[in-house]
């Protein structure tokens, strides 16, 4: 009787500690992020750079970084291509490309944006912040 009652005993405490917030490993943090932004208003206007790192710290010459930090992570898939078969709306949205390049929670990002059609048009405004400036079609002179 003594041994079913000491090994009932130890059984609940090891199951009691297994379950302890203790007992948990902690998330691991996510990997390092560092974009380079390139944005090209159009016309004969220069490429605008900036660089955008996401993490404890914001480093860069982003003007919005901790923005634009904040607004990419609420994002599932932020950096995701068009599907291929997508249809789109013939709505012009401006002269502006822009060429993000870098890493993104350790995965390699490499996207082109412009703003040619209405699919275009959603993608480049999904992303926020970290396009700053201003968009559009120039106004007819």
């Amino acid at each position: 009787m003594r041994i079913t009652a000491w090994l009932l005993a130890l059984t609940v405490l090891v199951i009691g500690c297994a379950q302890s917030p203790a007992a948990t490993p902690a998330p691991a943090s996510s990997p390092p992020s560092e974009l380079m932004v390139a944005i090209h208003r159009g016309g004969s206007s220069p490429t605008e750079s900036y660089r955008l790192g996401c993490g404890t710290t914001v480093p860069g010459n982003h003007p919005a970084g901790a923005a634009a930090c904040a607004h990419l992570a609420r994002l599932a898939h932020p950096f995701a291509a068009l599907p291929t078969d997508q249809m789109c709306s013939q709505i012009y949205g401006g002269p502006q490309t822009a060429h993000v390049t870098g890493r993104w929670r350790g995965s390699p990002v490499d996207l082109r944006l412009s703003r040619v059609d209405g699919c275009r048009v959603e993608q480049w405004n999904s992303l926020g912040p970290l396009l700053p400036g201003p968009v559009g079609a120039a106004p007819p002179s």
